[in-house]
């Protein structure tokens, strides 16, 4: 199959509190790296399109511009800056799609880059919490909270879902163990992810730390090409599918705030426009920035009606050897959050399994992998499928 875009090479950092001092310095690290690993010479870049969030993580704005300052060779390049919360890694990537398949261009770069790990538990959660609707959500005081409430409100109506939670928590640090850009690579096992304990206290309503991502420093890159430039590349990743949907922004403002409905529109228009369905797909790495969020999404994805995500867990569907393997790459919760990065680094990951570079994580012959990031609480949703050569 001949897909409008492709992705030929990519780049990324180690996750976790790092040496590298800024934003600039990251995206240093991945940038020619990603153009390195796709045999595409500076010059040859028709644009860059960066996904960082900042919003007080750094005094130092324009952040399309610090690409060129890292490294001279693309200073002239236009580059434009993408943010869309915590999927503003994906709508860079989705920018570099358009603009390829516009004809504007025949390569895009796609940087994603978060520098978290400076500021403060405080300013963290303050930070962050911008992402939410500030009239109706600010005295939550952190986004662990808001999905606190979502976790609380989904055990009122469904049931106590801890041990489920717990379950998500440990699949994703079994597997985070093998992934080397990992922000914590520590099988934490089942029964410490079960238990509150003073290093594992609860942190929000039902929310355990272990239901909870990390906060982390990181970048990725991905290099994006038309059918021509890729069409005799060893390594090609085709993108099959793409689709982008939203939510109401205050989450009480939604028909039903325990349904993610802007997460199902996004990953059932990704399916239907690829003419695929959920049995065609080998993997889904997905966006668990709590424990709860990637409960809610096998409900919104139509893994399991509403209610029943908790059977999803316990018939293994998720695991390694199950029908849809999800975030064998410890997804958020192992490999760390970096809020631009993020939807980079979901892609990244999922290239790499297609294209069997992933080494300690590699599964057997994936033919096409899901991606799905979101915004806030589900707000903006973006759902990609990908597909090996």
């Amino acid at each position: 199959m001949t897909h409008a875009t492709n992705l030929i090479g990519w780049s990324h950092t180690v996750f976790g509190k790092l040496d590298a001092p800024d934003v600039e310095t990251l995206m240093g690290e991945v940038a020619l790296a990603a153009l390195a690993d796709a045999d595409v010479a500076p010059k040859d870049v028709d644009a860059i399109f960066v996904g960082v969030y900042n919003n007080g993580f750094s005094k130092q704005s324009f952040d399309a511009a610090l690409v060129g300052s890292a490294c001279p060779e693309l200073a002239y390049v236009p580059a434009t800056r993408m943010e869309n919360a915590c999927a503003t890694g994906s709508a860079a990537l989705y920018a570099a799609c358009d603009f390829v398949e516009s004809g504007r261009g025949r390569v895009a770069l796609v940087i994603g880059a978060e520098k978290m790990t400076r500021a403060s538990r405080a300013e963290v959660n303050d930070i962050l919490l911008g992402a939410s609707h500030q009239r109706t959500e600010a005295d939550f005081g952190s986004f662990a909270a808001i999905f606190g409430e979502l976790a609380r409100g989904y055990g009122a109506r469904y049931g106590d879902q801890s041990d489920t939670l717990a379950a998500i928590a440990a699949k994703n640090h079994r597997y985070g163990v093998d992934n080397p850009y990992a922000h914590l690579r520590k099988d934490l096992g089942l029964e410490f992810c079960s238990q509150v304990s003073e290093k594992n206290p609860l942190v929000a309503g039902p929310l355990r730390r272990t239901d909870c991502s990390l906060v982390s420093d990181g970048a990725a890159a991905l290099v994006v090409a038309d059918a021509a430039t890729s069409r005799h590349r060893l390594c090609s990743i085709g993108i099959r599918s793409r689709s982008h949907a939203n939510s109401p922004f205050a989450v009480a403002a939604r028909r039903d705030p325990l349904f993610f409905d802007g997460a199902a529109t996004a990953f059932r228009g990704a399916l239907e426009s690829a003419g695929l369905t959920l049995a065609d797909l080998d993997l889904l790495e997905t966006h668990d920035c709590f424990t709860q969020a990637e409960l809610m999404q096998y409900e919104a994805f139509g893994l399991a009606e509403p209610g029943h995500g908790h059977r999803v867990v316990e018939e293994g569907v998720t695991a390694r050897d199950g029908a849809l393997t999800t975030n064998v790459s410890g997804g958020l919760k192992s490999k760390g959050h970096p809020i631009g990065a993020t939807g980079v680094s979901q892609h990244v990951m999922a290239a790499m399994q297609l294209s069997g570079e992933a080494g300690a994580m590699q599964l057997d012959h994936p033919a096409r992998a899901a991606v799905f990031n979101m915004g806030g609480a589900a707000v903006a949703n973006y759902a990609t499928i990908l597909e090996a050569k």
